[in-house]
């Protein structure tokens, strides 16, 4: 059980409430954070000017609303921006969402009412998630798009994703003995104004990022025990000379990996450690790039998600309701707290190290699949008959495809701002789209991966070298072998990238 408000969310209990289905408790002392800010502004509000409350929304904040009209604003708010469109938002994305946003509610910045906290709660603990588009926001006044369809499900509105059908909201409520939440005094702008849709998928790609990065290091390590390459490409001599945490860290963790394997070879040890006699080197004296310079290469996207999660926790942590209300010091803050850079740009980064990642599995399968460059396996590794078996060659044109897909999704939305709303939005972030990119770039890699991984265990079947691999990558070919067959002859193969791919999503061989 996650006790939510006590301390900064961490990604390991983000993990664990979405892959793990851990529960979400509210304890008494955090709801009664909420109940003192609520008290605060229903007192604070009564004579005084607040955007939101007894104003209009954006451009038409010059209006001021009548005491008569102040609920049903709230409720306007949120049925007049449910106008998203395009595909659902994935389930687990939308419910990183609720909980970033009950995160920041929990603050006690928000001056809602504490039934919109313990309501969403059940929602995520009984796994009922909004059905929200992906097409609409523009990430400056928060998400107010994606937002607004959140919200119209906690005001009783609108269709869920529960068990597997889309429902309507009453009817799932009824079921479940939920009651929808009412708006008292701002619960319509708060529900709506924030980053927490951009949040939520950001730190769903963060968890994923992370785990494809493992994966790739180990798809790379094992391209290395293939060729038999040489241990000095990730000793800590030639890498410690280069300050970079990120290089160190990945020829760190190939070092491990490689610690017992009988295929990577020590230079001192063979006949290149002596002067050839021979005008021209039949033995190659180093490897292509995309083998020997994985710390240079993977090392900058290990440092770019590790600069990523800090950045984007941090977000999950904060409130971004606009505007703050302060009970301690008895005041109102007006601002941009809702404004979506941090992670717009994050998520830029992290797509962009992405397809730098799966070009490096592109290129390395490449180099598997191309018998005058390996010079060690068949063509396409073509186990079957040559000329009359085709091997991994319609596998390669998925990847290549998909990479190139990837290079296109790269370009950053984060310089991608278009003013609207009046021009009251004059500089928006687009983070919500930057996060939905990112996701498919994301998504797109592990494809790319899973085509990477067939070619190599495929590999390591016509060498016949599985005994002499490393303790490590023994263990992760002897569990993809098992749910992957050989094949020599062609077969449909769409189904077994599949299954190589859901593999790798749920099963993380973090290397320390």
């Amino acid at each position: 059980m996650v006790n939510a408000g006590q301390h900064k969310l961490t990604l390991e209990e983000y993990d664990r409430i979405l892959f793990g289905e851990e529960k979400i408790e509210l304890s008494s002392d955090i709801l009664e954070r909420v109940d003192n800010s609520f008290n605060f502004l229903e007192n604070y509000c009564k004579d005084k000017l607040i955007y939101g409350i007894n104003t209009g929304l954006g451009p038409m904040a010059q209006y001021r609303i009548n005491e008569e009209d102040r609920i049903q604003l709230q409720y306007n708010a949120i049925r007049s921006h449910c106008s998203g469109l395009g595909e659902k938002i994935p389930d687990i994305y939308v419910r990183a969402s609720m909980i970033t946003s009950i995160n920041s509610y929990l603050r006690g910045n928000s001056g809602i009412h504490r039934e919109v906290v313990v309501l969403l709660k059940e929602l995520i603990n009984r796994s009922i998630t909004p059905v929200v588009p992906e097409h609409g926001g523009v990430g400056a006044s928060g998400d107010l798009v994606q937002l607004a369809h959140i919200a119209l499900i906690l005001i009783g509105e609108g269709e869920v994703s529960y068990k597997g059908e889309i429902l309507p909201t009453p009817k799932v409520f009824e079921e479940n003995g939920l009651i929808p939440a009412k708006v008292h005094i701002r619960e319509g702008i708060s529900l709506i104004n924030g980053t927490y849709m951009m949040t939520g998928i950001g730190v769903v790609n963060l968890i994923l990022s992370k785990n494809l990065l493992d994966w790739s290091i180990i798809a790379s390590s094992i391209v290395n025990e293939i060729v038999g390459s040489f241990n000095e490409y990730f000793s800590p001599e030639l890498n410690s000379i280069k300050l970079h945490n990120g290089q160190n860290k990945i020829a760190e963790k190939i070092r491990t990996i490689f610690s017992d394997s009988k295929l990577i070879r020590n230079r001192k040890t063979v006949s290149l450690n002596t002067q050839p006699k021979e005008t021209q080197i039949s033995e190659k004296v180093q490897e292509y790039y995309s083998l020997r310079c994985l710390p240079q290469i993977l090392g900058p996207i290990y440092d770019t998600i590790e600069t990523a999660q800090n950045i984007i926790l941090n977000e999950a942590n904060s409130c971004s309701d606009n505007p703050i209300i302060d009970n301690h010091i008895q005041s109102v803050f007006h601002g941009g707290n809702f404004h979506g850079d941090y992670i717009s740009f994050e998520m830029d980064k992290i797509k962009i190290a992405i397809t730098k990642l799966s070009m490096l599995a592109e290129r390395q399968l490449n180099f598997l699949l191309n018998n005058k460059l390996n010079e060690k396996l068949p063509p396409f590794i073509n186990l079957g008959k040559l000329g009359v078996n085709f091997g991994m060659q319609g596998c390669q044109f998925t990847a290549t495809s998909t990479v190139a897909e990837n290079q296109t999704l790269s370009f950053p939305m984060y310089v991608h701002s278009i003013p609207n709303n009046n021009d009251n939005q004059d500089v928006v972030s687009m983070g919500t789209n930057a996060a939905l990119m990112t996701k498919k770039v994301i998504d797109n890699a592990y494809q790319v991966l899973a085509i990477e991984i067939l070619a190599l265990i495929q590999a390591i079947d016509f060498l016949g070298n599985a005994d002499s691999l490393s303790s490590f990558t023994g263990k992760v070919y002897k569990q993809l072998r098992a749910i992957v067959p050989a094949f020599n002859e062609d077969s449909v193969k769409y189904k077994d990238i599949n299954n190589i791919k859901e593999y790798i999503l749920k099963n993380n061989f973090t290397v320390k």
